[in-house]
């Protein structure tokens, strides 16, 4: 199974550290966010990865290289302008092939375990929920029997974490071009075909300054 990690993102409110550094190569406890994801993944057994990038992207490439030091391979989908989520993973799936794939947020910060995703997935979707962070107390989802549907006033809700395994069959009928993912994953649900899991551990979308010294302490704490 491949993986993907999304790293085309400008980290407007990473400020000023994102001017001249793209947001996953900001370092948190003296290392670029992606390469915990780049390491974690490996420990996992996923040998092919595919990053995309946009905003100073071949800072991305210049300093990961072929990924081989990491015990990985490594693809770039170099996108240019923005794509957004969507997208940026179909202009990816030539990489991607014609299985199933993970795919992660390259700004966030976690120490789930990605070896559980190495399994058939049923259905267009699977993704990994986390409990409400103070900044998103309203969540996106429901998960509901392992199954994920669209999170409603009258329910308990998760959030999505930023890790999910897509089918390429999600994008049936999508277009070169930017697109969001989540009205892709919102039509499957509808359809029952997103399954879900809680995500055990430590996770934080690095979205502020705040956040990222959030991360520093949970990585010195771990230290």
């Amino acid at each position: 199974m491949k993986a993907m990690i999304l790293a085309a993102g400008k980290g407007e409110r990473m400020r000023p550290l994102t001017l001249t550094t793209p947001k996953p190569l900001v370092r948190a406890g003296g290392a670029p966010l992606i390469e915990y994801h780049l390491r974690a993944l490996a420990t996992a057994g996923f040998r092919e990865i595919v990053i995309n990038h946009a905003w100073l992207g071949q800072q991305i490439e210049d300093y990961l290289g072929d990924g081989s030091r990491y015990g990985v391979s490594i693809q770039y989908s170099a996108e240019g302008e923005p794509l957004e989520t969507g997208g940026g993973i179909f202009r990816a799936l030539p990489l991607l092939g014609d299985e199933a794939f993970v795919v992660v947020n390259g700004d966030i910060w976690t120490d789930y375990d990605f070896s559980v995703l190495h399994q058939p997935i049923a259905g267009l979707a699977h993704l990994v929920l986390a409990d409400n962070p103070a900044h998103h107390p309203s969540g996106d989802f429901t998960l509901v029997d392992g199954h994920v549907q669209d999170g409603r006033p009258d329910t308990s809700t998760l959030t999505y974490s930023g890790i999910a395994v897509l089918h390429p069959q999600l994008f049936g009928g999508c277009s070169a071009g930017a697109f969001k993912l989540a009205p892709l994953l919102r039509k499957a649900m509808a359809d029952g075909q997103v399954t879900g899991a809680r995500l055990n551990g430590h996770w934080v979308d690095v979205g502020t300054h705040e956040r990222l010294a959030e991360v520093e302490a949970l990585i010195e704490a771990r230290r």
